[in-house]
């Protein structure tokens, strides 16, 4: 007896020895390192702004916003005042469900500092009491075709140039609103405004960088003083409320329920340029609820927030070639982890470690199984077209994550770095050089426009990552409307 007695009185002693540090099974990893690593690439990942590159970015929306109202402009198709959603992070960051097999590759410091997504409604159903019947008939899950004959003739008018014709047997003739010709005319439309802009420079407008066309997006990148800005603008169509194929997962308990209203959540859907596998890329649009993940994603936490970045970055490099997994299902995962695990426990500020190899073994487990259902679909498996053979090189790839993640991190780490110091280095060389505000006339400089850098400047850095919602009137560019979530300013 004397032994039990001499073990429980060391445990309780000072000779005890502390406790083991808290390890990952799988790499053998220190959690605490991986926390203190995702901390340091969130610190590298999210910088500050100051006063000039605030309004810097100020500049560079305002350009694009005005560039929009002369488009409208050109030949009056665009709706007159409209609503854009300006969501942080480029098509290429997965903020909206286009595929990335079409788009040019840019990378961050190299090609632009920052980088935004701009959905600007070519056609909105907003003011219909009715709800809005979608031909789905043709479609893959999650996508649709879009009929004019939901519009009045006026509309069927202007843009039946942008449509593919069906003719019925009957003998009436169907417009089926096209994707791919809706991205030709507002690639063309926006170069011819380009053009006429740039014909007649005034000081301190940004520089034109570069525009290309996307697939179905255009990207523009903008200098404005030593501030280089990737817009990747996508012409969708805009509808206020639910689609009924969505309709039962409203039906299901969710990680945000009791925190925001499912008014918020359920205010309005796209539809984005993008089709499925084996649809038809002239007809087929796919439906975006990135309206409601804005909403979301405010009931996320900081830390498992942190892990998805350090998540995604890793992801972005490894699983580049072939192009099979994009950001956008990583999101969907933690949108369903959210959903499984408790509140309290993701609200846990020093698990992002847990979080990020939980999010990587739910990466895995998706490839395995070739199975990522839509959040908002759930019956919209957004794997099911992979070949086994994809899917599981991308498994072996995410093998080598999981066996040793401090080293992936350290390589994200490395990357952030590297595209900073790019981006401190075109500052350094520009700020010999400064460009002047738009409003500015070389002398004093111009109040109100300070006092927006410092606004700017509040709202960036007290909304780090979050997605604004920009309402503008064409006719009146003058005036900012930011909505940051819920708060307008």
């Amino acid at each position: 007896m004397a032994a039990p007695l001499a073990s429980k009185a060391g445990s309780a002693g000072t000779t005890s020895k502390p406790p083991f540090p808290e390890l990952d099974f799988r790499s053998g990893a220190r959690v605490e390192e991986l926390n203190k690593l995702i901390q340091e690439f969130t610190k590298h990942d999210q910088r500050e702004y100051d006063d000039q590159r605030a309004l810097e970015i100020h500049t560079a929306k305002d350009f694009i916003f005005s560039m929009l109202g002369m488009v409208q402009k050109l030949d009056q198709k665009l709706p007159v005042a409209n609503e854009y959603l300006l969501l942080s992070g480029g098509v290429r960051e997965g903020v909206v469900d286009i595929d990335l097999d079409e788009l040019n590759v840019y990378a961050r410091g190299t090609d632009y500092d920052m980088d935004f997504t701009l959905l600007v409604p070519a056609l909105k159903l907003h003011d219909r009491n009715q709800p809005v019947t979608l031909d789905m008939r043709h479609s893959a899950l999650c996508h649709s075709w879009l009929s004019l004959r939901l519009f009045d003739e006026g509309t069927i008018s202007k843009w039946k140039d942008c449509c593919t014709i069906v003719d019925h047997i009957n003998g009436a003739t169907n417009y089926f609103f096209s994707p791919t010709k809706v991205a030709d005319w507002f690639y063309d439309s926006i170069s011819i405004v380009l053009s006429e802009i740039q014909k007649k420079p005034q000081r301190g407008m940004p520089k034109v960088e570069k525009v290309e066309k996307n697939g179905t997006i255009i990207s523009i990148i903008l200098g404005v003083g030593s501030s280089r800005m990737l817009y990747d603008i996508v012409p969708v169509v805009s509808f206020k409320g639910w689609p009924a194929v969505a309709q039962s997962w409203l039906m299901e308990n969710h990680f945000w329920d009791g925190k925001i209203t499912e008014e918020e959540v359920i205010s309005g859907f796209y539809l984005v340029p993008a089709c499925s596998y084996k649809g038809k890329k002239d007809n087929e649009w796919r439906l975006s609820f990135a309206r409601s993940e804005v909403q979301l994603k405010k009931c996320i936490s900081s830390s498992l927030m942190q892990a998805y970045q350090a998540c995604k970055a890793i992801i972005i490099k490894l699983l580049s070639r072939p192009k099979a997994i994009s950001p956008y299902h990583l999101r969907s995962m933690m949108l369903w982890a959210c959903d499984r695990l408790p509140a309290n426990y993701l609200a846990q500020e020093d698990y992002a470690a847990h979080f990020l190899l939980g999010l990587i073994d739910d990466l895995q487990h998706c490839l395995v199984n070739k199975m990522c259902p839509n959040y908002f679909i759930p019956q919209c498996n957004m794997l099911e077209h992979l070949s086994e053979e994809t899917v599981m090189l991308h498994a072996r790839k995410l093998s080598s994550v999981r066996s040793d993640p401090a080293e992936h991190l350290r390589t994200a780490i490395e990357h952030v770095k590297a595209a900073n110091r790019l981006t401190l280095e075109l500052q350094r060389r520009g700020s010999t050089t400064s460009i002047p505000s738009p409003q500015s006339d070389g002398g004093d400089t111009n109040q109100p426009d300070d006092r927006l850098a410092k606004k700017l400047q509040q709202l960036v850095t007290e909304n780090p990552g979050k997605s604004i919602s920009v309402f503008i009137n064409p006719d009146d560019v003058t005036r900012p409307h930011f909505r940051i979530d819920d708060k307008f300013f």
